[in-house]
């Protein structure tokens, strides 16, 4: 059967400078293993299959798959599949907000002057990391556990564990090795940058380490802990990807509830049909 599809790409407005994501737009009467088959043979950090809600209250429902495991939540698939159903034609049941359901729940994704915008979901853990995993990822990082200013737990689906360092600089340099877990680091620019943190995500797969390009779900924690904390204030702007030769830009701000919202804007790269 062919079905509609799409490639997009999330956080960026240059067109393969982001985190690339494929969109299957009809997903209905796919079983679980056919999407895995699929998503393991597009080789992208994320594919989605879109199919009816099951809640009254949202527009669409998502299911996120890796190269190897279906995933209750994930950032850039959210904004990214948000724009392949609008550019679809999908109509909000809510002028103004769309409602996506996913294994997570129900997102919350609005526009912005920068793109697309979902809120940030609530943690499923958070505190302090346990300190011997803090210096299994300093080694893997093949820095001093001095190097790492703070590390807390911030699993809002994926696992995260954020890491923060020194500065930008600091997070740029790092080469790190086989990483213990999902682990997601982040380092602030001097005032008067053009950004504000430079940020990493790492996460492991066959006995390698893998970096994301841009990373919703980990920027959405991050976000969180250093508004939490006092180390950031909204709005601010993330860059990502860096040293893989892309240009993400993640904007975080808060509304008057003090919700966080994580947004960027989305291009569309290819659209065809796929035979399912």
């Amino acid at each position: 059967m062919l079905r509609p599809f799409t490639e997009v790409d999330v956080f960026t407005a240059t067109p393969y400078h982001g985190n690339a994501l494929a969109v299957v737009l009809d997903g209905e009467g796919l079983t679980a293993e056919e999407m895995q088959r699929f998503a393991a043979w597009t080789n992208l950090a994320e594919t989605t299959f879109l199919l009816p809600p099951s809640s009254p209250e949202a527009d669409y429902r998502v299911r996120i798959f890796t190269a190897s495991e279906e995933l209750p939540f994930a950032g850039h698939p959210t904004l990214g599949t948000c724009h392949a159903w609008l550019e679809a034609g999908g109509v909000p049941r809510q002028e103004g907000e769309i409602v996506q359901e996913c294994g997570a729940g129900l997102v919350r994704v609005g526009r912005t002057g920068d793109g697309l915008a979902f809120q940030a979901p609530p943690l499923v853990k958070s505190g302090p990391v346990e300190e011997p995993l803090v210096e299994k990822i300093a080694e893997a990082f093949g820095i001093e556990r001095a190097g790492i200013v703070d590390a807390e737990w911030a699993d809002n689906g994926p696992g995260w564990v954020a890491v923060l360092l020194a500065d930008a600089g600091s997070v740029l340099a790092l080469r790190p090795g086989l990483v213990p877990c999902f682990v997601g680091v982040a380092g602030a620019y001097p005032e008067g940058s053009p950004y504000d943190f430079e940020v990493r995500a790492f996460t492991h797969a066959h006995g390698s380490t893998i970096e994301d390009p841009v990373t919703g779900s980990f920027n959405a924690s991050l976000a969180q802990w250093l508004l939490r904390t006092g180390r950031a204030k909204a709005p601010y702007v993330a860059s990502q990807g860096t040293l893989l030769g892309r240009s993400g830009r993640v904007h975080i701000s808060t509304d008057e509830k003090g919700s966080v919202w994580v947004g960027g804007s989305v291009v569309t790269c290819v659209t065809g049909r796929v035979d399912l």
